[in-house]
């Protein structure tokens, strides 16, 4: 692993953490990248300023997928730059000097051309609701506008209103973060009064109210072709039927955890998935393992859906092949499925028996003497 070689505009002998950072910055990024950032502060300001992409995921118990995403969201930021190789590693790392930005974000003074603005990437974040397990980006950088700009909003009626209602809904005066998001998600992504109005009430009513989540849940909202406040409705309360269905299989009384959300989403949205194979593969899960494993779970349905199963009749068949030792000798053996009974416990699978098996249960029978 190369050594990369840190820079800074400002010589420190102790950390110093620039207001503009806690005050712009920090409140709507990712908790793991504000580590990573403090952390190259730590090593300004220290005699060794030689660190490894390595080094720095040891020292925060974070893997270096982690690092480097966390690096390229603070250059997208323009709090620092990063020079690279020709083999696209990472040889130095330049922190910008953030005393030169006013309380908007602008800068009031020449950065050093080492630190010129730098080519906008586009990246994006998945929102928990809607990404897929295997997913992992960092989250777009809405643009800073201008105090022309925001003067100009305020003065529109329907702007005013969507500003009061977040208020509302935040339960706090509006800060610059979260004034600089609404005016992104109504100049930039198009989205009406109402439709900004119904994302902030979807996401304070999961306790999300960070900027960062809730410009990731209108980015999917905007890939998704969700431009309407009916449209969101829709889309949110199908998901929530899936999450409902999917704890009550397995007798959770709670709301799920991020992972948790990660396996139902893939199950949906990857798999495509109806909610009858879902609950199937919990209740097979509960049977096999005596308790609510998601993991366990989504091995179930990796099977089938690598075995072409879409519907409960394909399983079944998938089922019957495993039991013959035919082509389906991936699937779980777990219990299979069974046509329920008319009686009240019809909701535990009921075995069912061949030929081979009466005859050998009248084998038994006979050798016992009855």
């Amino acid at each position: 692993m190369n050594k990369i070689s840190l820079y800074s505009e400002g010589i420190y002998d102790v950390t110093i953490v620039p207001n503009t950072f806690i005050d712009l910055y920090m409140p709507s990024a990712n908790g793991a990248y504000v580590k990573v950032y403090l952390y190259l502060l730590r090593h300004i300001g220290s005699s060794n300023t030689e660190i490894t992409i390595s080094s720095i995921a040891d020292h925060l118990e974070d893997t270096e997928k982690d690092i480097i995403r966390a690096l390229n969201y603070w250059e997208k930021q323009n709090l620092l730059k990063i020079e690279r190789n020709a083999q696209d590693e990472i040889t130095a790392i330049y922190l910008a000097d953030l005393s030169g930005l006013n309380k908007t974000g602008h800068s009031t003074a020449t950065i050093d051309d080492a630190l010129e603005e730098l080519d906008s990437v586009t990246v994006s974040e998945p929102d928990e609701i809607a990404s897929n397990i295997h997913t992992e980006t960092e989250p777009a950088a809405i643009p800073t506008y201008s105090q022309d700009k925001i003067d100009e909003l305020k003065s529109n009626d329907k702007f005013q209103y969507v500003t009061h209602i977040v208020e509302l809904y935040l339960g706090r005066p509006m800060k610059p973060v979260d004034l600089q998001l609404i005016i992104y998600l109504y100049d930039e992504l198009k989205f009406s009064p109402e439709l900004i109005i119904y994302l902030y009430e979807y996401c304070v009513s999961k306790n999300k109210m960070n900027p960062s989540y809730i410009e990731a849940v209108a980015l999917e909202w905007a890939k998704e072709g969700i431009d309407t406040e009916e449209k969101a409705r829709e889309a949110t309360l199908l998901y929530n039927e899936h999450i409902n269905n999917v704890m009550k299989a397995f007798g959770l009384n709670r709301t799920p955890g991020q992972i948790e959300r990660k396996y139902i989403t893939k199950w949906v949205e990857v798999y495509s998935f109806s909610d009858d194979i879902i609950t199937e593969a919990c209740n097979r899960t509960i049977l096999r393992t005596q308790k609510p494993d998601f993991k366990y779970a989504d091995k179930i349905l990796e099977t089938w859906f690598k075995k072409g199963a879409k519907t409960l009749e394909d399983i079944a068949i998938l089922d019957e092949e495993f039991a013959k030792g035919g082509r389906a000798k991936t699937v779980p053996n777990v219990t299979p499925i069974a046509k329920p009974s008319a009686n009240k416990f019809n909701q535990f699978p009921q075995r069912t028996y061949s030929a081979k098996d009466y005859a050998e249960l009248e084998r038994k029978l006979i050798n016992k003497g009855l």
